[in-house]
């Protein structure tokens, strides 16, 4: 092609780009695209007229677009900056029904509370329990109706309180889950609480003292949780009012918003924990100082969390809100080649999880009843004595420790090392296979190599349970190993070296995960057990100490089955991380497209054959 039919082709889209390069609000992605182009221009130019001006001007426009797209990348500081100035307070604004409502029920929960107090004695009683009543009533008499604050170190009692309000607030997100029933409920519950706690005072003339000391803390606790029940009910509300979605698109649009409102919330729990485990206790301050402090508080709930997002909104956004468009349905895959956030991979790790549900709960029935029939085969004891259930909510989840470490079976550490290794390769494998034609081992290899990472999560959960905040690193050690084909010792330097490269990242994604598995499991082992057993009951005649043993033993199979199929969500979470991981590291994507740039020509952006 002679030069001037060259220049005379795509004059038009050059002066397009330049017209782009010299507008003060450019899109991110366009540039993108402009920079291929004109490097596949650049590249012709320089084979076909070397010494041109052309050539000089395509070298010069290209050079512009690489600086305006590396000027305007945004750092992590930025990044979390912008977080916390542009893209919460949006959310904030476009999930402003959902504050509305979680305010009112709240409020309407707290009346609910007064009346109830004022019309019962007893009520306070009921709802916060004789001890906590009587303990009160003591303070009151010995002349320091607050000392409850004051009864254990600044330190402890802070720590305390914090995880105890971060496990209440995303309780109350995660609750949002049950078409956001569950967060409704909540809400009130913690609302009656609320409004029988402070009549309990009011009753006996004690309002101001136990204002001026409970809303120092108070102001920012209760706003944290009427925010994480905005966040449960816009969760939930994609899955009840779908739209032009469908249910499941919704709820992975409605979930990622709701995360980063919880995200968002985080320092504020923190926040209110240190200060009623440094400040509160201090009930003989000035009452001006401590009514100060309080309208402090509020003035900062009002001001970030009502004002200024109405603000931001009159002022218009400067772009809409990244990572909550959901692609088609048939269309939903993994991107093996992209930094995600944490949001994007929470959402993978579902619909990988749907496309391979039914591999994943055989495997969980296979491994549940494997760890049954050789626990209870090598147990020392009787299967009523192995394992303790509680009827109750939560109650299998507070004694879950039982299932990894417990003296009347020998062999326990073993029987969960090969059932983790068995769930990690299913999991692990049915992953590979997308990504490519396979792993890299046979099966036993691969179960081999599965045995030597599961057997150091055996041992986390054998020392602590607060050890599992090394969870990440056997997982994604494991995957390594699997996905690359290498010996143990070479994936676990591979896995802390990609660790390594973003804790935060790493550790916000496993805690979401953790945090929802348990929450899962918590709400469906011991109701849900003890219901289908009842049922078994009425079909099953046993005498009562068989009936014992097989409800122990019956418990135990669904209790574990639950677990493993948490498991292989985090599983899941890790494998789609580590890919994450490696394009930080080592940007194979990346490197792979640089390498095809100015390969390909172009005839107005479009490829020629």
């Amino acid at each position: 092609m002679r030069e001037t039919n060259f220049i005379e082709q795509n004059k038009d889209k050059w002066r397009e780009f330049e017209h782009i390069l010299d507008s003060p609000r450019k899109d991110p992605d366009k540039l993108n695209d402009l920079f291929v182009q004109i490097t596949d221009d650049l590249s012709y130019s320089r084979t076909f007229y070397p010494n041109r001006s052309v050539r000089v001007y395509l070298n010069g426009l290209a050079q512009r677009i690489f600086f305006h797209i590396y000027k305007n990348r945004r750092s992590r500081a930025r990044r979390l900056l912008t977080f916390w100035t542009d893209e919460l307070p949006q959310l904030i604004h476009e999930s402003r029904a959902e504050f509305r409502t979680s305010f009112l029920v709240f409020l309407l929960a707290c009346l609910i509370g007064v009346v109830s107090s004022a019309m019962d004695g007893q009520f306070a009683n009921v709802i916060l329990g004789d001890s906590y009543v009587e303990m009160t009533v003591e303070n009151i008499q010995s002349g320091d109706p607050m000392a409850v604050y004051k009864e254990k170190g600044a330190f402890g009692m802070s720590l305390g309180i914090t995880l105890n309000n971060l496990f209440v607030a995303f309780l109350t997100f995660v609750m949002g889950v049950f078409f956001t029933v569950g967060t409704l409920a909540l809400l009130i519950r913690n609302g009656i609480m609320l409004g029988a706690f402070q009549y309990f005072f009011i009753e006996r003339g004690l309002f101001w003292d136990s204002f001026l000391t409970i809303w120092i803390h108070g102001t920012l606790e209760i706003s944290a949780i009427i925010i994480a029940g905005a966040a449960g009910i816009t969760m939930g509300r994609g899955l009840v009012f779908p739209g032009t979605y469908t249910r499941l698109q919704s709820f992975q649009r409605s979930a990622r918003r709701g995360i980063k409102i919880m995200i968002g919330i985080a320092p504020v729990i923190i926040m209110a924990g240190f200060i009623e485990g440094y400040l509160t206790r201090h009930t003989a301050a000035p009452p001006i100082l401590r009514g100060g402090f309080i309208l402090a508080c509020l003035a900062f709930v009002l001001f970030y969390f009502v004002w200024y997002p109405r603000r931001k909104a009159r002022a218009g956004f400067k772009e809409p809100i990244r990572d909550t468009s959901i692609s088609a349905d048939a269309d939903q895959w993994i991107n093996f080649s992209q930094i995600k956030s944490s949001g994007e991979i929470f959402s993978e790790v579902f619909v990988f999880f749907r496309r391979h549900a039914g591999q994943i709960v055989l495997a969980a029935l296979f491994t549940a009843g494997l760890y049954t029939a050789a626990v209870f085969l090598s147990g020392t004891a009787p299967p009523a004595e192995q394992f303790i259930f509680a009827d109750r909510i939560f109650g299998t989840a507070i004694a879950l420790r039982q299932f990894f470490v417990n003296e009347t079976i020998p062999f326990l550490p073993a029987i969960n090392i090969l059932c983790f290794s068995i769930m990690g390769y299913v999991v692990f494998r049915r992953l590979i296979l997308e990504e490519q034609e396979g792993p890299r081992d046979g099966i036993v290899v691969g179960l081999i190599k599965m045995l030597i990472p599961m057997g150091v999560l055996q041992l986390l959960l054998f020392t602590n349970f607060l050890t599992l905040a090394l969870l990440p690193a056997p997982v994604i050690w494991a995957y390594a190993s699997l996905r690359e084909g290498t010996n143990p010792v070479t994936a676990l330097v591979r896995g802390i070296s990609l660790i390594s490269q973003s804790y935060s990242k790493v550790y916000g994604l496993f805690l979401i995960l953790m945090l929802v598995g348990f929450l899962a499991f918590a709400l469906a082992d011991s109701t849900l057990a003890w219901f289908y057993l009842d049922l078994a009951s009425w079909v099953i005649l046993l005498e009562e100490s068989a009936m014992q043993q097989f409800s122990a033993v019956f418990l135990a199979f669904i209790t574990i089955f639950i677990l493993y199929l948490v498991f292989a969500i985090i599983l899941i979470g890790g494998g789609v991380l580590y890919y994450s991981l490696l394009e930080i590291k080592e940007a194979p994507a990346l490197m792979e497209r640089i390498k095809h740039i100015g390969q390909r020509r172009s005839i107005k952006g479009l490829e020629q054959e």
